[in-house]
């Protein structure tokens, strides 16, 4: 799903000196972003960019390189958003990929738990829901974020199982994304059933 935004531009970005010391870096970025769109809520950028740099200001080399910047950030975010309505079967997470080949998914799982985080209340049906949160742990484990210790199991060996496991990730993601999407139209108003005699 990244085929058109140039995502070495903008990582190089974001490891950069003029991004905050705090700053997230693309598979985090991809993790948080998609956490965004498949939620219960709509955010807008106003409240997500800031989270991105940590909540400090990012420097720029000109307007027009800070135009840039943040449209390729949109652009990713558009990208995952129209991925997921057309066809969400064909979601890829960007993950890290060592040298040695081994995928690096601990960054994406935390950028998704920050994304969860602006809304943990709205989250609550998925977590409370018996089968549904299964969906969540794999993330949780991963994301190793200690706001959310009560809502996981942190067996170290969960966490070498699911991490030797990039696949699991976007199967947990289409899965909570459908559980979103069926619970968006269970609330929906229902339309009233005639109860009149027929004749």
């Amino acid at each position: 799903m990244a085929d058109n935004i140039d995502l070495d531009e903008l990582a190089d970005y974001l490891d950069s000196d003029l991004s905050p010391d705090d700053c997230m870096g693309l598979s985090d970025l991809d993790g948080f972003l998609t956490g965004i769109i498949i939620g219960p809520e709509l955010i807008m950028p106003s409240e997500w960019l800031p989270v991105i740099w940590g909540d400090e200001e990012p420097m720029f080399g000109s307007s027009a390189h800070a135009e840039a910047i943040i449209g390729l950030i949109m652009g990713r975010y558009n990208e995952i958003a129209t991925g997921f309505m057309s066809d969400p079967e064909k979601f890829e997470p960007i993950f890290w990929t060592q040298p040695t080949g081994e995928v690096i998914v601990t960054d994406w799982a935390a950028g998704f738990l920050d994304a969860v985080e602006l809304r943990r209340e709205s989250w609550e049906p998925l977590f409370s829901h018996r089968k549904a949160k299964l969906l969540i742990e794999p993330l949780l484990i991963l994301g190793d974020d200690d706001k959310f210790d009560d809502e996981r199991d942190p067996g170290d060996r969960w966490k070498e199982f699911y991490a030797s496991r990039p696949d699991v990730i976007p199967n947990c993601v289409i899965g909570i994304y459908n559980f979103w999407k069926d619970h968006d139209e269970r609330r929906k108003p229902q339309p009233r059933r005639d109860r009149r005699p027929r004749r």
